[in-house]
């Protein structure tokens, strides 16, 4: 149950990402064009994410536990290293050169380019490298 649970998520999370316009790079390129032809569709996404996740979280944890795991599984670091650091600006320089992160980048197969293989073949290295250092 916790796998197909895991797979409708993830079609619930595309097909939102999809819906909002978000496998469009343009339109994040856009977001991001603030001095030229600004578009505002992504702030009305995130806090869409954001008010879901600030709710879905309370209602969540009420909870004794969750629904098909032993425990909750919760982040327990809070510090702020140089790996992070670097890694929110590799992230950010990406995303912005390519107009994807990666939930979009994966929603967007179906309409597979070359400029999104390059960005999910740099994905995959990027994560290989994150392992090793």
């Amino acid at each position: 149950m916790k796998l197909i649970f895991g797979y409708l998520a993830g079609l619930l999370f595309g097909l939102g990402l999809a819906i909002g316009g978000m496998t469009d790079p343009h339109r994040v390129q856009g977001f991001l064009d603030v001095f030229g032809n600004w578009d505002p569709t992504l702030i009305f996404v995130m806090g869409g994410a954001v008010i879901t996740t600030f709710i879905g979280y309370r209602l969540v944890f009420r909870r004794q536990g969750p629904l098909f795991a032993e425990t909750f599984i919760v982040p327990a670091r809070r510090d702020i290293d140089t790996r992070l650091l670097i890694g929110a600006a590799v992230f950010g320089i990406g995303w912005g050169l390519s107009g994807y992160c990666p939930g979009p980048a994966f929603a967007s197969i179906s309409g597979i380019t070359w400029p999104l293989v390059a960005l999910l073949l740099s994905m995959v290295v990027g994560w290989w490298l994150a392992r090793r250092v």
